[in-house]
């Protein structure tokens, strides 16, 4: 199923966005999670493509198997770091071929030890321009791409990042999934901003509950969002209780979540770090039950 199909069949979708694991004790970690997950029928699962395009072959390995195994569509990431033209049109050939008919597309962080991104001869320099690509030779493809609440970290202002997203929007987008926050507020105005300038497609808020406060200091130092005061405090007096974590983090994205509902969301997309204790609590708490 497309992702627009998936979109319009339900007001309210969540999605769930995996990571392909190193090793085999990994594939049966993330297996156990998404037995776990699967019952609450996700409008689709996510796999995220590795930098430099290092997990290519895992990433269409694992979308395939899930969908084979629990009846669920898909969405395969999509760089285009250190690829050519050809290189990602035979990639998504082979996706269509697994049964991968949802791609998000993203440019890609610059590889390890490159100081900023650098397209490859006769590759793509953005985004916008796979999405375009995309469009061209598999036009029924569903197509997501990120969005930053709080501006990408290489934007120079949040004007000129919300002008690349509707680049990538009228090149071809279904969807937009945002990247992790702590502020609705945030969301809430760079939502407002995106109806402003013509933006109609679904955005969708990413969530990544806080199980870890140094995992997730690390995180959000990579992709520049905030985690606010008051929470930061909650998670630092707690700091060696992991429990204490788990329970200041996922209570805060209980609270987050219902609040983004009210305000009419299409959906909450869910980094889940391959774990899935924290999104059956948060999913729980919202009234959503698996589906036996």
């Amino acid at each position: 199923m497309s992702l627009k199909s998936i979109l319009k069949s339900n007001p309210f979708n969540i999605s769930i966005e995996i990571f392909p694991p190193k090793n085999a004790d990994g594939d049966a970690s993330l297996f156990e999670t998404l037995s776990q997950l699967a019952p609450y029928k996700p409008g689709f699962i996510s796999c995220t493509y590795g930098a430099g395009g290092s997990t290519q072959a895992r990433t269409l390995e694992l979308c395939q198997r899930i969908q084979d195994e629990y009846n669920t569509p898909v969405m395969a990431h999509l760089t285009c770091v250190g690829s050519t033209r050809q290189d990602l049109i035979d990639w998504i050939t082979k996706a269509r071929a697994a049964g991968v008919n949802n791609i998000m597309a993203l440019r890609g962080d610059a590889p390890k030890g490159s100081e900023s991104f650098q397209k490859v001869e006769n590759g793509l320099g953005n985004a916008n321009e796979l999405v375009a690509m995309i469009r061209e030779h598999f036009s029924d493809m569903g197509i997501g791409v990120a969005a930053y609440p709080e501006k990408h970290p290489e934007a120079t202002c949040a004007d000129t990042d919300l002008k690349y997203l509707k680049q990538k929007i009228d090149a071809g987008a279904d969807a937009a999934f945002t990247q992790l926050f702590f502020s609705n507020e945030s969301f809430l105005r760079f939502r407002d901003r995106c109806e402003q300038v013509g933006i109609t497609i679904p955005i969708v808020p990413g969530i990544m509950p806080i199980t870890e406060f140094a995992r997730i200091k690390r995180i959000t130092a990579m992709c520049g969002s905030v985690i606010p005061i008051e929470l930061a405090t909650k998670l630092e007096a707690v700091q060696d209780d992991l429990q204490g974590q788990f329970e200041v983090g996922v209570t805060y994205a209980i609270d987050q979540c219902r609040e983004l509902m009210e305000a009419g969301v299409p959906g909450i997309h869910f980094y889940a770090l391959n774990k899935s204790h924290a999104c059956e609590r948060i999913l729980g708490e919202l009234g959503i039950a698996p589906v036996v």
